[in-house]
Formats: C-alpha cells, structure tokens, sequence
C-alpha cells in the first residue's frame, strides 16, 4: 500500500509503497481508509514539539473514515464490511499490539491509529461503527475535529447558557468549539484568529464577535467586548504562552481557562497562581475528555438531524501524493476549515 512516512523531523513527508505483515495480532483490525483529515497534532510531529522522535521513521495521522476488512483473533465489537470512524481516543474493545510495517527491507512504526495510508492496522479500541450510509467525508472528522471541539465545550469548559467565551484559533478543531459553544447558547462568543477566511467561517459556525490578532490587539478587543467583569472560558489552541498567559488573565475570579493546544517542548508559562486557589480553573484537555463509543453516535445523529453544521468544514480535498501541499498550506492558512486526504 502506499504511505506517507515521518523520516525525519523538520522535513516532508516521504509518500512510498510499504508492507504490510502477513497476519492480524490479538485486538487488530485491518480497514481501508476513505479519508483522512490532518490536525494540528501531526505538524508538532513533523515540527519536533514534544522533542526528539525516538520512533522514526513511523506513519502518522489520527482521524479518519474507512471500512473493516478483516479482523484479527478477540476482536467483538467490530467487523468485516462496518463502517467505522478511526479515532485516537480510546473507545470499545481490545488495545491491541501496535503493527510494524516494511520499507525497502527496513521497520516502518506505527502507533494504535495512523490514517496517513491507503490501509490501516488499527487497534479495535481505536475504531467506532457508524451507520453504512453515513457521508464517509464528514465521518473522517468524528476522529477527532468534532469530538475534540465539541468535548471541549461539554467535558472540559462545561460552558452555560449565556457564557462568555474566548477561543484562540479557529481552525478545525476551534471552529468546532465555536460551534459547540453556539449550540448550548454561549455569549459572546469571541473567535480570534490571523486569518480571515477562517474567521468568516467562524461567524457561520456562530462566532458573535471577531477578531483578527494580526493587526488588532486582541487583549484589547476582548476586554472593550466583555468589560470588566472578565471572560467566563478562555479556550486556547495555539499552545503560546503568552496567548495562555493572556487568556488566564482576562479571565475572572472563577473563570476556566482550557488550553487545546500543546506548548513546544522547552515553552514555559508564567502565572500568579493564587486566583487558583479561590475558583479559577486551568486545565489542560486531552482530546476534550471524549468517550468515542458513546460521543461518536450522540454527535453523528445531530449531523443526520441538521442540527450541526459539518460539511461546511471540509473546504479542501488532496490526495495522498499531494499531503505535503495540504501541510504547507495549513501552516500559511490559506485552508479555512479541514483539509481532507482522500483516498477514492
């Protein structure tokens, strides 16, 4: 099958032919993969955020939409020809070894998920059934865009009706907490970001207020928009420290603050921490605390109800040989919402 390799960090991706090993292990599954979206998480990867790749070369990727194949021996809870949403968060079923590939001879790694391939030995804990007619480009981004931005919001935040809010960053995973914070009626809503194509899609996903941190100051904007009173949820996707710094303080006495993004290895904040011990909250999230065996159908089912608004997210497509152009452009954000890999 064909790949898209991490070789060495700080370089693109190598897209080559690989291996797969003769047979399944205890609690692996074997799906082709339709599409695949690209998060955030994979350029700290490439970047070297969390310091250096003691696995390389490995594949990558963790959201996406494919169909079971084949299963490997214990697995219950999924299998051959379902419809499945691959995610990294845990979900039913056995974690399983994770499988090795072949490259010119050599090991390729791969952790419980990679999407960045044709097909995919997945561990059955990492995948979630969904209905055999579900859209199968919208699907790829149950993996981890909506349930990330949506249990952000519910699990992490647990914004009320009539919040003030602040997200910092509105790409996949931020317009999805726009949207999230829309649906339990949040107010206002703030979206900042340095593009403005991604905060146009803000405002249609509910963003009530806009702001654009490359020529507006934002700390400003923000206070004149709420008052003084300060902001009920700052939630942040960037993973800057000034931007945390700055969001821990507009926040008031019993404000949350929710940090998304990852700080690079070495990246340290600086915060008076005594508010935290008299209600303000901040916390880190981890793919918004979500339980995909049980969030996946709740969030499916108001896509099918037109409750939520997820088409409108995928603004660009690519194939596998092009996943370093998708790269590239997320990094100058000319995308406005989720690029996706398509493998049809």
């Amino acid at each position: 099958m064909k790949a898209a390799i991490l070789v060495e960090q700080r370089q693109p991706l190598v897209v080559a032919e690989i291996e797969l090993p003769q047979q399944l292990e205890l609690g692996q599954v074997l799906v082709k993969v339709h599409y695949t979206g690209i998060c955030g998480s994979q350029l700290g990867e490439i970047d070297g955020a969390k310091g250096p790749d003691r696995f390389l070369p490995h594949l990558l990727g963790h959201e996406a939409s494919g169909t079971v194949v084949s299963i490997g021996p214990g697995v219950k809870h999924v299998k051959p020809d379902d419809v499945v949403v691959l995610h990294w968060r845990k979900g039913l079923g056995i974690e399983s070894a994770p499988p090795t590939y072949l490259w010119q001879g050599s090991t390729v790694n791969a952790g419980w998920v990679t999407t960045f391939n044709e097909y995919a030995i997945v561990s059955e804990n990492r995948c979630t059934v969904i209905p055999s007619d579900s859209d199968l480009q919208v699907a790829a981004l149950f993996g981890c865009a909506v349930t990330t931005g949506f249990g952000v919001v519910e699990n992490n935040a647990k914004l009320k009706i009539g919040e003030s809010v602040v997200v910092f960053g509105a790409g996949g995973i931020g317009l999805n907490i726009v949207q999230a914070a829309s649906l339990v009626s949040g107010y206002p809503i703030i979206a900042v970001d340095l593009h403005d194509n991604r905060l146009e899609l803000a405002k249609k996903m509910g963003a009530t207020h806009l702001i654009n941190g490359s020529r507006e100051d934002a700390k400003a904007q923000i206070t004149e928009i709420i008052g003084g009173v300060g902001v009920d949820v700052f939630i942040d996707n960037t993973g800057q420290p000034s931007i945390i710094e700055m969001g821990y303080q507009l926040t008031k006495a019993q404000g949350r603050v929710v940090l998304v993004g990852v700080p690079r290895k070495g990246k340290e904040i600086t915060i008076y921490s005594l508010p935290l011990h008299f209600g303000k909250v901040l916390i880190g999230s981890h793919g918004g605390d979500c339980c995909p065996h049980l969030d996946i159908p709740r969030y499916h089912n108001l896509f099918r109800l037109n409750r939520i608004k997820l088409r409108e997210l995928i603004t660009d497509h690519f194939s596998l040989t092009q996943i370093n152009e998708a790269i590239q452009h997320m990094r100058n954000g000319s995308l406005r919402g989720r690029c996706l890999v398509s493998f049809e």
